[in-house]
């Protein structure tokens, strides 16, 4: 995990190992400055010189400034590390995604995703800021003060081999009773953020049925759920800071009362003032940098989820992925299925598709109509490789899927969904992402193939008119006429609309419709349709049930010899309130 991790640190490598220099250098410092202190308080008692003094005196100043100095560089250090090494891992886990197909999503949910790019990078980053400094800084004052305060005190050091051991067992204590809390947090943390997300999104929803509150008590009672969580880590990391103040106490208390009786006893020749203000000083290093590593190892054991997480996805391999030495040329749009069938997850007990054998040559219209749950959608998201068949193979241009580069595929087939996002820009923006290079009449030309032109030159800015995220400012069906346009600009050699038309009139369905017979005639086009209409004047017509092919024909054919395309077509239809 940590060798995962570790990868994105990269440019930032010399920042990190600044840091842990200028951590080592303020130590030692510091721990210094105690053993000057008291060799001077010693001779200010013996009578030292002021030359002498103000030798000592600047030579303390002068340490002080280059421990500052150190301090400040490595707090600056540290912080371009650590900005940088979480700028890097939130682009490594950005990537991933983006490399991830529909399976891969799937299996962790959109909500989780977002909550590891955001939280869990957020306590890497202050974990990894925490080690690069003090947990480098703290071990090593420990030790350092150790070694000093024996030097300088002798017996009276005693009082660490009774404050030490109290003090870490306490914060042993605490640090276990609370991780269990800290660690369930981030899981609720994906349910909170998965309530919001479904929220924002359907807040349309919501204000129909006039569920505010009901959604506000729903979210409460999540964020309640975490607060309670913390608030009860915290209730018990909050112990530590008495614990601390205990331990200092009785270490300030034992080496005032037991220095003063040596000095007193030996006339001080074995333990003198000096000796003793140093004790209290690296006491209080000695018990600060315990209580900073046990902070640490709270932080780090509470990070270690979030770390877990991370590296899931980092880690997780793509589903699909283009093969080695694969074909850089789609040939022309024919689709072929064989055999297939197809279910989305391994330990699922019952295919979503079963047994497909079709073919469909370049340049065809084909309708697919069927029931919901008749698995429509999953028989066209097979031709791009957004899945993989479980049996069988899909042939595009005559070459198995699998073989193509998934650019190349992806670039040959156009896919509209029914819910297709737009995304905050302007509408040629927008359109562009059907093709970057796409030039002002191209646009116009797509927009008019999609009926999509004539509502936005009726915008005051035309196509440079401001498009919300997700398109929440144009209806339903402008959005799919938009989507439409966009898929066009591809020029591609398939043409999938999955239902992309139901947001639109019978008659610019049929304008839409007609548009393709003209003016894209060797495009492969599949249509995913609820309504007859969209699909009667079709080459081929698919009727799909219980994610078999039921029947497949002319619309004619099909009137004549399947049940339920006649019945489909008779409910749509006076026929059918006739025969009612």
């Amino acid at each position: 995990m940590t060798k995962t991790l570790l990868k994105s640190l990269r440019e930032y490598r010399t920042p990190t190992l600044l840091t842990l220099l200028c951590m080592v250098g303020e130590v030692f410092i510091e721990v210094l400055i105690p053993f000057i202190t008291a060799r001077l308080v010693n001779g200010i008692k013996a009578g030292l010189e002021m030359r002498q003094l103000l030798i000592t005196g600047g030579f303390l100043v002068l340490m002080a400034m280059i421990s500052l100095c150190f301090g400040t560089l490595g707090g600056i250090a540290g912080a371009k590390a650590s900005a940088g090494y979480a700028k890097n891992l939130r682009g490594d886990l950005f990537r991933r995604v983006q490399r991830f197909s529909f399976e891969n999503i799937d299996k962790f949910s959109s909500a989780s995703l977002v909550t590891r790019m955001t939280t869990d990078v957020g306590n890497v980053q202050m974990a990894f800021m925490m080690v690069i400094r003090i947990a480098v800084r703290a071990p090593l004052m420990f030790v350092f003060a150790i070694v000093m305060a024996y030097i300088m005190g002798g017996s009276l050091a005693t009082t660490f081999v009774i404050v030490v051991p109290v003090l870490l067992a306490g914060l042993i204590y605490v640090a276990r009773k609370a991780l269990p809390a800290f660690r369930a947090v981030f899981r609720k943390y994906d349910r909170m953020n998965a309530s919001i997300e479904e929220n924002v999104r359907a807040m349309r929803v919501v204000k129909g049925f006039s569920r505010e509150d009901y959604e506000t008590e729903k979210f409460s009672a999540a964020s309640h759920d975490i607060c309670r969580d913390f608030t009860k880590a915290e209730r018990i990391v909050a112990l530590c800071n008495p614990l601390m103040q205990l331990c200092v106490y009785f270490n300030m208390v034992f080496v005032l009362l037991v220095g003063s009786k040596i000095i007193i006893s030996s006339g001080g020749q074995t333990i003198d003032v000096g000796q003793i203000s140093a004790m209290l000083t690296y006491g209080m290093q000695i018990l600060m940098s315990l209580m900073m590593i046990s902070m640490i190892y709270v932080m780090l054991t509470m990070s270690a989820e979030s770390m877990k997480r991370i590296c899931e996805v980092l880690t997780d391999p793509p589903a699909i992925e283009t093969p080695e030495d694969p074909v850089t040329e789609v040939k022309d749009g024919s689709v072929d299925f064989e055999n297939v069938s197809f279910k989305y997850a391994k330990t699922a007990k019952k295919n979503a598709l079963e047994n497909i054998n079709l073919h469909i040559r370049p340049g065809m219209t084909v309708g697919i109509l069927g029931g919901t749950g008749s698995s429509k959608s999953s028989l066209v998201q097979l031709i791009p490789r957004l899945y993989d068949v479980t049996e069988g193979r899909v042939l595009v241009g005559g070459v198995d899927v699998r073989s193509y580069d998934l650019d190349t595929l992806r670039g040959a087939v156009a896919v509209v969904l029914q819910k297709n996002l737009l995304f905050s820009g302007t509408i040629k923006e927008n359109l562009r992402w059907g093709n970057p290079d796409a030039g002002d009449e191209e646009l116009e030309q797509a927009c008019r193939l999609a009926q999509a032109d004539d509502f936005i030159r009726s915008f005051p800015d035309g196509y440079d008119s401001k498009i919300e995220q997700g398109g929440t400012n144009v209806s339903g069906g402008q959005k799919q006429r938009l989507c439409i346009a966009r898929a066009l600009l591809k020029k591609p050699k398939i043409l999938i609309l999955d239902d992309s038309t139901s947001a639109v009139d019978t008659r610019t369905d049929a304008l839409i419709r007609e548009g393709f017979k003209n003016y894209i005639p060797e495009t492969t086009k599949i249509i995913i349709a609820q309504r007859v209409a969209s699909v009667e004047d079709a080459d081929l017509i698919i009727v799909m049930d219980n994610g078999r092919i039921s029947a497949m024909g002319s619309h004619e054919a099909l009137l004549a010899g399947c049940e339920i395309y006649r019945e489909i077509y008779f409910q749509q239809t006076r026929g059918g309130e006739k025969d009612a």
